[in-house]
């Protein structure tokens, strides 16, 4: 997961936009997409793996848990290779469709990142807030649990975690979250300490209004952009988390199908079978790139907002 993101990314924009202002913001986005092919491709394949996603149960032209020895597999049990009759990306050892668990594990992928991701990013803003706005032993007591859980290698301690639980795609989600909220938490703690002492805030707060409405209503508004950003590039972080402990052969329970999983596969089968390493090795990559890039170009987008919002 990117740390180089800015610690006062689009501040200060004003994202409560009136109807007015809603034609003219589409034109804006419009224009900065024209300006960078890179993100409106990544933007468009985003939109496409989510269709994919969303339709999987539906456009899988198998099922991709069943074993087909009979019409799957060559006559010395080999897999079919991409081009086969009945199976357009060929099969794996065990005579399953790849295109048909490809779709089923992009449906798995995009909802362990999102999922996970996106209560990583609840964790992270509650304890940024939290830590920036009251300071003292608040804080101090927050940010060095932070310094702890951000200390320990990442793969390694979802590792353990998943060592001392069951197996499952809820506890891979949870895992995720515990250890990705750490960067986040750190950048909106920095920007809340710059902000709690803007003129705005302490006129609120000198007109009696609570701590709890002054940071829902008159903080975290600010902090959006830079949530924004946050959450499209950590959805990535935490598919590949994802892809390498189902690698690993810990994360997503077999037989369920996993991009991870299927790289795995493909690794010991590479010699006679490679389309079963490089097909969901591609997709991994392109999803992965796709989110960073468009990560890239809302960082840039808000950004270069942020002068004209203040």
């Amino acid at each position: 997961m990117s740390e180089a993101l800015p610690p006062v990314i689009g501040q200060g924009v004003d994202l409560a936009a009136t109807d007015d202002d809603r034609p003219m913001r589409a034109r804006e986005v419009l224009r900065s997409l024209r300006r960078d092919p890179a993100a409106l491709v990544s933007l468009v394949v985003l939109l496409l793996i989510a269709l994919i996603a969303v339709l999987a149960p539906l456009i899988t032209p198998h099922d991709p848990l069943q074993t087909y020895n009979d019409i799957g597999l060559g006559p010395q049990g080999q897999p079919l290779p991409p081009g086969t009759p009945g199976f357009l990306l060929g099969t794996d050892a065990l005579g399953r469709d790849v295109l048909s668990r490809l779709i089923s594990g992009t449906q798995v992928s995009l909802v362990i990142g999102i999922v996970a991701n996106g209560l990583a990013t609840i964790v992270g803003v509650t304890v940024g807030v939290i830590a920036g706005y009251f300071g003292g032993i608040v804080e101090a007591v927050l940010m060095r649990i932070t310094d702890v859980v951000i200390s320990f290698p990442i793969l390694l301690l979802c590792t353990a975690l998943i060592a001392v639980t069951t197996r499952s795609t809820t506890n891979v989600i949870i895992v995720i979250a515990l250890i990705y909220w750490t960067t986040l938490a750190r950048i909106i703690r920095g920007m809340v300490i710059s902000l709690k002492h803007r003129e705005f805030v302490i006129a609120t707060r000198t007109l009696g209004v609570g701590h709890l409405r002054i940071m829902w209503k008159h903080i975290i508004p600010h902090l959006l952009p830079a949530i924004i950003v946050y959450a499209t590039l950590g959805v990535a972080s935490s598919i590949l988390i994802e892809s390498a402990l189902s690698f690993l052969g810990i994360g997503v329970p077999i037989p369920q199908a996993s991009w991870g999983q299927m790289i795995s596969d493909g690794s010991t089968y590479f010699q006679i079978a490679p389309w079963m390493l490089f097909i969901p090795g591609i997709c991994l990559i392109v999803t992965v790139m796709a989110f960073n890039l468009v990560g890239d170009w809302l960082s840039e987008m808000l950004d270069s907002a942020a002068p004209m919002a203040r």
